[in-house]
């Protein structure tokens, strides 16, 4: 018995292993591939640190705008039962699986002139293709579903009882959601406002139908590649790795805090 176990465990380990290095190895080798001097001048050149700042602006601006229709529909969705629930859970999460370019052209379908949306702006003077605004609204299609589910999650996991007793003491609805539900679901949120900012900020098929100009550092890096070549684009992509590399950080940890406080 005790041979079979550990056999079983070596098996996982092995694959385990394998799974692991096909995910770490590629990033190591992007750090190994250009040089430090290489890597200095692109964090000096104007045009890179304004591709990253674009895009970590950008994308923290529509999580925290999205954030505040994203959580109600969330805490609606986790509390109540109705007809059509799972087909309305199906479009959420369509964007996710949505090719880039699809939901690019989607977006921008949204913002053309011939649009509603379009001739308002136009009526007022702007042209919202190849805007900051184009850009945040291609982010939050493709990454609004991760912040809807890991809230829909966090609330789910709130004991209905703790707001029907809030209830029956005269707490309001509101007041119950306010003081029960959003804290104790906080870590999720939390979680979920981590992953939309990341997955926002990586963003790169929508953004580039949408707009071009301003360049996010995923823009940026595909123009670089494509006009110069890889020796160009490494570095780039290495100082913007090594961003994400710092958010995903930031959400384990979180993840860890959520985890101990269950505990």
């Amino acid at each position: 018995m005790k041979n079979r176990n550990r056999t079983s465990r070596l098996i996982f380990l092995f694959l385990s292993g394998i799974a692991l290095l096909f995910i770490i190895s590629p990033i190591i080798s992007l750090y190994f591939s250009s040089s430090l001097d290489k890597i200095f001048e692109s964090a000096a050149d104007p045009e890179v640190s304004q591709s990253i700042i674009t895009s970590l602006v950008i994308a923290a601006a529509t999580t925290l705008i999205f954030a505040v229709f994203a959580i109600p529909l969330a805490y609606l969705l986790a509390r109540h039962d109705f007809k059509g629930k799972n087909l309305l859970l199906g479009f959420i999460d369509l964007p996710i699986v949505l090719p880039h370019s699809a939901a690019g052209i989607a977006v921008l379908g949204l913002i053309t002139r011939d649009s509603l949306l379009g001739r308002l702006a136009d009526s007022i003077g702007l042209n919202l293709i190849g805007s900051p605004f184009a850009i945040g609204l291609a982010m939050a299609f493709v990454s609004l579903p991760f912040l809807i589910n890991s809230a829909k999650d966090g609330f789910e996991a709130v004991p209905k009882r703790l707001e029907q007793s809030a209830a029956t003491l005269g707490a309001s609805p509101f007041q119950s959601f306010k003081t029960i539900a959003l804290p104790l679901a906080k870590p999720s949120i939390i979680s979920g406002l981590v992953l939309m900012f990341a997955r926002g900020m990586s963003e790169f098929g929508a953004v580039i139908i949408v707009a071009y100009h301003p360049m996010t550092a995923p823009v940026l890096i595909f123009d670089r590649f494509n006009s110069f070549g890889l020796s160009y684009a490494r570095p780039i992509s290495i100082i913007f790795v090594s961003v994400c590399v710092l958010v995903f950080i930031l959400l384990r940890l979180l993840g860890q805090k959520k985890t101990s406080r269950k505990n």
